[in-house]
């Protein structure tokens, strides 16, 4: 396809949720001007650890990007950090991250190839793993790329630094991540790279240890980062906070219903594909509540479809609003069913994502903020009977289906 001109595909660019900053915006019109000449699509990178098994809403909003670069006529490479996931970004942690095992990156890096073609054009799709180059390569490689950046480098970073002042401890494996990360680019020879506004030490790296290897420096595209459903912090499935992209249509909906009023107007932003005028139209708005609904109908059909979010519009109404329970077969259809080994219900809420940890949903039970079948528990925190299945509702719009034994699942379908 022909390539529009470079300004005209810049402006495609910087609408709809622009980049907070373009590192360098006139080496992006240089490339971009290059390659029409050429006829070439630009290689435009984005690299996701895959540290846990979803993409959420706020993974799409670089993704939405990377989304625009192929309409564009542009080469998108996916890159999977298999290899890096196994080391743990520290960027933005107060405090060394666990590393995964092989066995749970693997799994976690399936279903992300799986999830982002829900998005992304699999045509104009290159999707990569970084083991591809990193696992080959032998200590002295290592050696020669650690030896491109400086240890009073390293600790400009302020999550270093501030660790490095409170004597927190810092491996040498986190020094080494970034400069891992950054060799990606060199193995893809990356035009453009896109990352969080979170990311931008590392990206900024990268370009100088592209330069070291005799390559034409990436531009960076810094991408606004969302902020959970609790309004707090960026958005994380670890924090419990996050709207995953393959989430069912009704939970999807809640979740979005959830959200604070102050957030409306930045998930209208970032999560849906309205232009700024549209949105500016909504706010201020008299009432939040109908336009936190449409904000819902409008995240949900970009994933599920139209009649999915008026669907799902329709059950919130009847159950949350009306506040009917939803059936045992719609729970069980709805992914919202979960086996049991006994009945202590604090450990049932956090393997059902009702509660992130067991202390928060000993004070749910406590406040009375949990019922079973109907009824507001008041039994301590062990469910006497678990011989046949039940309803729980945690707060005004959780609910899931608990059962001890398969047999149970059966006569409710």
């Amino acid at each position: 396809m022909p390539f529009l001109p470079a300004k005209d595909q810049l402006d495609r660019l910087k609408d709809s949720v622009p980049p907070v900053e373009i590192i360098d915006e006139a080496e992006l019109l240089d490339k971009l001007e290059r390659s029409r000449a050429e006829n070439r699509p630009l290689r435009i990178k984005q690299g996701f650890d895959a540290s846990a098994p979803d993409l959420h809403i706020g993974h799409a909003v670089s993704i939405w990007k990377l989304k625009t670069f192929q309409e564009l006529g542009h080469k998108v490479i996916f890159l999977i950090g298999d290899f890096t996931g196994m080391v743990g970004d520290p960027s933005g942690k107060s405090k060394t991250r666990p590393r995964l095992t092989r066995e749970q990156v693997e799994a976690n890096a399936e279903t992300y190839r799986q999830q982002v073609f829900r998005i992304l054009d699999p045509e104009m799709t290159e999707v990569r793993f970084n083991s591809e180059w990193h696992a080959g390569r032998d200590i002295y490689q290592f050696l020669e790329l650690a030896s491109h950046y400086t240890v009073r480098r390293m600790l400009e970073r302020d999550d270093f630094w501030l660790r490095f002042k409170e004597e927190q401890p810092i491996s040498i494996l986190e020094f080494l991540y970034p400069l891992i990360q950054a060799y990606d680019s060199v193995a893809l020879e990356a035009d453009v790279e896109l990352g969080g506004t979170d990311q931008k030490f590392n990206l900024v790296l990268t370009r100088h240890i592209q330069r070291a290897y005799g390559l034409e420096p990436q531009v960076l595209f810094l991408m606004p980062l969302l902020c959970g459903t609790d309004g707090n912090e960026k958005m994380s499935k670890s924090l419990n906070n996050a709207i995953g992209i393959t989430e069912a249509p009704d939970e999807m909906y809640g979740k979005v219903m959830s959200i604070t009023d102050e957030q409306l107007e930045t998930y209208f932003r970032l999560a849906t594909s309205l232009s700024m005028t549209e949105i500016k139209a909504r706010f201020p708005c008299d009432d939040p509540c109908l336009v936190k609904h449409e904000l819902a109908k409008h995240i949900v059909s970009r994933y599920h479809g139209v009649e999915a979010a008026e669907e799902a519009s329709k059950r919130f109404f009847s159950r949350f609003r009306d506040k009917d329970w939803p059936s045992p077969k719609e729970l069980i259809q709805s992914g919202h069913a979960f086996k049991i080994e006994d009945g202590f219900l604090p450990r049932i809420m956090v393997g059902s994502g009702s509660a992130s940890s067991g202390s928060e949903a000993r004070r749910l039970i406590d406040a009375g903020a949990v019922s079973i079948d109907g009824e507001k528990f008041t039994g301590g925190y062990e469910i006497d009977d678990i011989g046949k299945p039940h309803r729980v509702k945690v707060g005004k719009r959780r609910f899931f289906l608990i059962y001890s034994d398969q047999a149970q699942l059966k006569q409710l379908c």
